[in-house]
């Protein structure tokens, strides 16, 4: 098993406290992965918070769909939240945040991850797998 990079509960807070985020109206997080740091992103924010399941790959970070699928019945009409950042904690094609993103047109809308495709990258340079430290806590 390939070692997993560490990044710390402290680091990500800090880093999100520097980021320069586009002004948002609502964060919507990707569950499970995405979960914590839209949390953790919308009330910095102050922003509104919705969470959808969505799931593309399994565990081991393989394909389990031949797209990605929506796992919970969701309502995608947002009133008054134009100005949307959807967030995950990994994005390794952007299939996922691009899936969300289609659902969204007529909305301001930007994906936001901690590593890998998106229009927002918190950790850029992180090329290695990582142990979140959240994934214990939630199963993700």
């Amino acid at each position: 098993m390939t070692q997993k990079l560490e990044i710390t509960f402290d680091a990500i807070s800090e880093a999100l406290h520097a980021f320069d985020f586009p002004e948002i109206d609502m964060v919507l997080g990707i569950g499970r992965g995405g979960t914590s740091p839209a949390c953790m992103i919308a009330h910095q924010l102050g922003a509104a918070l919705k969470i959808v399941r969505i799931s593309y790959r399994n565990d081991d970070n393989e394909p389990i769909y031949e797209s990605p699928e929506t796992l919970t019945d969701f309502d995608w009409d947002f009133f008054s939240h134009h100005r949307i950042l959807i967030v995950d904690d990994v994005s390794v094609t952007g299939k996922t945040l691009a899936t969300v993103k289609d659902k969204l047109s007529g909305h301001e809308v930007y994906t936001f991850v901690l590593k890998g495709v998106g229009d927002f990258v918190l950790f850029p340079k992180v090329k290695s797998c990582v142990a979140w430290p959240w994934k214990d806590a939630i199963g993700g």
